[in-house]
This record gives structure tokens, C-alpha cells and sequence, in this order.
């Protein structure tokens, strides 16, 4: 399979990933070397990580904050891949932004469970740019239910991709190329979005 066209001669095509700024927003502890969010970074130099001054401590208005400050350094149209907690710090964000127009899109995978970090209350809101929630039938972190609930909430596009854990390194998904064609079906939203 091939990977998406990063080369701007695409663009007549629709959008491509050249077209926008790609923050990826890694859940507790970060995301090692086998995780998909680093095997992308590897794969897409231009892709940036949002790190995080204390990867082991679940603080959303901090990991918020953060991103809002690595978002703050470029106009560019910007989709947010977010894991685990990092879906959490992408929601929070989302309600906080005076002008969320900056964020074009995000990829929400298998977020972590807000009941789990007593912060529910800070995450009710609908998310003002185009989303994809994506579950996971035995995921530890959130029970397929509760993230369609979420997706709901958010309202996100919610897919279940079967039993394929935290959807995390342990999963086994290597480059995840399922992955990367939801990325793409979320540039094509953004696109939908600005005209």
C-alpha cells in the first residue's frame, strides 16, 4: 500500500498533507519507539511530537496548556493525531481556543476514559473542528461503549476497530496504515469544512 502523497503537485487532487501542520499528541509516559504515533514521525519527518514536561503525570489543563503553546507557534492549518490522554488535552484545548480555526481536523485514538481522571466535567462540550474517534472492542483505558459516548459527546465520527487493545505498541500494528487512511479521510473533512 501506498503512503499518502506529501508532495504538492497532489493538490489538485484534494488536500495532502502537505497542505497542513501535523501535531501528534502522545498519551501517558509518551510514545516509544514500536508505538504507531513514532513510527509515523519516522515515516513523515514533518510531523511534530508534542512533549510534555511530566509524561507521568495526567495534569489536563497543563498538557493542555502545552499543546495550546506548540499550536500557538504556526498559523498553518493543523490536525491533531492524539492518543490516550493526549485525546483528553486535544478536547480541553478545543473549549478553551478564543479561535479554534487553527485546528483543521483531529485523530482521536482510543482516548483514555475522563471518568478515570475525575475530570468528565471539563470535557462536555462538541469539538468545533471536524473529528474521528477511534475505539477499540477491548481497550483497558475506555470500554467501547463509553467511547461511543464520547464520540457523541464530542461529536466525532466514531469508529470500532475490533479488539486491538489501548491501540498502542503492544497492539502490533507497526505503521498502522489503517491508521493512516483514516488520517487521510480527515483531510478530505477539513477540505469539506473550508468551503
Amino acid at each position: 500500500m501506498q503512503r499518502p502523497q506529501t508532495d504538492s503537485s497532489q493538490r489538485h487532487d484534494g488536500p495532502g498533507l502537505a497542505d497542513f501542520r501535523v501535531l501528534l499528541a502522545p498519551g501517558l509516559h509518551g510514545s516509544g519507539p514500536e508505538h504507531w504515533q513514532s513510527r509515523w514521525e519516522r515515516i513523515y519527518p514533518e510531523f511534530e511530537r508534542v512533549e510534555q514536561t511530566h509524561w507521568d503525570r495526567p495534569d489536563l489543563p497543563a498538557w493542555s496548556q502545552r499543546l495550546q503553546q506548540v499550536l500557538q507557534r504556526n498559523a498553518q492549518p493543523t490536525i491533531i493525531v492524539a492518543h490516550s490522554f493526549g485525546c483528553l488535552a486535544t478536547a480541553h484545548l478545543a473549549a478553551s481556543l478564543p479561535d479554534a480555526g487553527v485546528i483543521a481536523a483531529a485523530l482521536l485514538v482510543a482516548p483514555a476514559d475522563p471518568e478515570k481522571f475525575q475530570v468528565t466535567v471539563m470535557l462536555q462540550h462538541a469539538l468545533p473542528f471536524p473529528s474521528l474517534l477511534v475505539g477499540s472492542s477491548n481497550d483497558p483505558w475506555m470500554s467501547a461503549a463509553q467511547a461511543r459516548h464520547w464520540a457523541g459527546v464530542w461529536r466525532s465520527q466514531f469508529v470500532l476497530v475490533g479488539a486491538l487493545g489501548h491501540i498502542n505498541a503492544e497492539s502490533g500494528l507497526g505503521d498502522w496504515m489503517a491508521g493512516q487512511d483514516m488520517l487521510m479521510s480527515l483531510l478530505e473533512k477539513s477540505d469539506d469544512k473550508k468551503r
